[in-house]
């Protein structure tokens, strides 16, 4: 019997709305002898489909960072209801926070090109529930960001947390 990677189809359904907001997504899993970064993404202040409109088509490494230019280390936990860490969210220590804030620094030294954009760390917090035959909507408790279905299961991402820890960068 195959059992589905309900982590990586949390990272998943990030990835696909953080794309269908304007993000260019540069890397998934980007690990380190430090510690993985589930996404790293770009954003430049302008969304893909106003770049198509006036001919521009970048690939995620040909852009020059602009004022707005931003790089978002983000950190997904995919949890199923009743969870024994707050959704996720008590699973961001400060030992993982700097675990991550290292790998960044790897990040940024591997694509020094990407050292003037701004930097911010966010967390994703995706609900899961095995979709059953009896069940034939899953109920979240708030209002869903963005949801999927996959491998018989159905994903809400209940909450972005935009800067949701501060860390300085050392790329040098």
């Amino acid at each position: 019997m195959h059992c589905p990677d309900i982590g990586q189809l949390g990272e998943d359904l990030v990835a696909q709305w953080l794309q269908s907001t304007g993000w260019i997504i540069l890397h998934r899993r980007f690990s380190s002898r430090w510690g993985e970064i589930d996404i790293i993404a770009e954003y430049h202040g302008v969304t893909a489909k106003e770049q198509e409109s006036r001919g521009e088509y970048p690939t995620p490494h040909s852009r020059l960072p602009t004022p707005d230019s931003l790089l978002a280390f983000v950190e997904v936990k995919t949890r199923s209801s009743g969870s024994w860490d707050a959704g996720g969210r008590s699973a961001i220590t400060p030992r993982k926070q700097a675990k991550i804030s290292r790998t960044a620094g790897i990040f940024l030294a591997h694509y020094p090109d990407k050292a003037d954009y701004s930097c911010r760390f966010d967390v994703a917090i995706v609900y899961c529930q095995r979709i059953s035959k009896n069940l034939s909507e899953v109920t979240p408790s708030q209002e869903a960001v963005a949801t999927s279905s996959a491998a018989g299961y159905k994903f809400q991402l209940q909450e972005y947390i935009l800067a949701a820890f501060d860390s300085s960068i050392d790329n040098g």
